[in-house]
């Protein structure tokens, strides 16, 4: 495992292992269907250099072809990007994700603003957590019939499945903590004696 690869490297390499050949463009766009519920989705700039890094070190095939007048390149990943991703897998420990919740730093605080203003946060943030259900949910249907056992989008069709139960969780928690608050499921705020 090459000590100069940060993980958004190794997400790269990933993306590449599903049998395509893909553009950096397209590189982003399969990031941003699935790295952003789980994964911060790097940036267009980031992606181009980690191929470029990929590339230097040999885990990364850069191929370059003309259509229309301009020049594209596809990247795909090498045998030695295959065995580096292995390697970083099989030698990387589980770890404990390093949370960075912005809404539960508000709530933690939450005596520093109005009542008010934390619970439509809270309102907010069901509302974010619903959107990114339903965009889950869709991913998910998508990969269904290619989610079996043996089958290339088996995993990730796990990986959704989490992502789908840790929104459910988290809006529990939501409501949890707006009950808590004062309100009650429908919105209003109960009186208090």
């Amino acid at each position: 495992m090459s000590q100069d690869i940060p993980v958004t490297g190794y997400a790269i390499l990933g993306l590449l292992t599903f049998g395509d050949e893909l553009t950096g463009y397209e590189i982003k766009q399969r990031a941003d269907i699935t790295l952003r519920f789980y994964w911060v989705s790097p940036a267009m700039s980031q992606i181009y250099t980690e191929l470029r890094r990929l590339t230097d070190h040999g885990l990364v095939r850069a191929d370059v072809r003309h259509e229309g007048g301009r020049e594209v390149t596809s990247y795909a990943i090498t045998d030695e990007g295959q065995a580096a991703l292995r390697a970083w897998m099989d030698g990387t420990p589980a770890g404990f994700p390093v949370l960075k919740h912005t809404v539960l730093l508000r709530l933690l605080i939450g005596h520093a603003a109005e009542p008010g203003r934390t619970r439509q946060m809270l309102h907010d943030y069901l509302a974010e957590l619903d959107a990114a259900s339903d965009d889950l949910g869709e991913v998910r249907e998508a990969l269904r019939g290619a989610d079996r056992p043996g089958e290339p989008f088996r995993f990730p069709s796990l990986v959704a499945d989490w992502g789908l139960d840790y929104f459910a969780a988290e809006a529990r928690h939501a409501r949890r903590a707006l009950a808590s608050l004062g309100e009650t499921d429908d919105g209003v705020e109960e009186a208090t004696a």
